[in-house]
């Protein structure tokens, strides 16, 4: 049965649910969508895997696998995850270093979001017998979460 709160999400989620589905060919934050978070007063963790990121190198254009793992605490806005997966899948013929996807994904999560607290991290493949994990986080300035992200980054392994 459908309430109330869900039909407002049908009104402001366009890609949930749609007939056909348009995947990215180029690297497109517009394509993220949130919604209204319905516990903003509480604690939470939010944890989406994507275990089939791929990217390319900037400079041989090879293709980059990675592992992308991102989790938050979510406040007021909360990501759509079939966007989110989108999203991801527009990096596929984008050209960007591991460390710069890493980055880019939190930078544009906490565009869209505004989250209490967010991290990132990319367990790239190894090429040429090196793999690479480059982490990103952030916390809001000024609250406690900007303290769990130092502490977060400086116990990270």
């Amino acid at each position: 049965m459908m309430n109330y709160k869900d039909n407002e999400l049908q009104e402001t989620l366009s890609l949930l649910g749609s007939g056909t589905t348009e995947y990215p060919t180029e690297y497109d934050p517009t394509v993220l969508e949130a919604f209204n978070n319905t516990h903003p007063g509480r604690d939470y963790w939010v944890k989406f895997n994507c275990p089939e990121f791929t990217s390319l190198c900037p400079i041989t254009h090879q293709p980059d696998f990675a592992e992308i793992i991102i989790s938050y605490i979510p406040d007021i806005k909360m990501v759509e995850s079939k966007s989110l997966k989108l999203y991801l899948f527009s990096f596929r013929n984008h050209g960007a270093f591991h460390e710069n996807c890493v980055n880019l994904i939190l930078d544009d999560l906490v565009k869209l979001m505004d989250p209490k607290y967010i991290e990132v991290t990319g367990l790239f493949t190894a090429r040429g017998g090196i793999s690479i994990h480059p982490y990103t986080n952030y916390g809001r300035p000024g609250t406690k979460y900007e303290r769990l992200a130092e502490e977060r980054l400086f116990t990270h392994s």
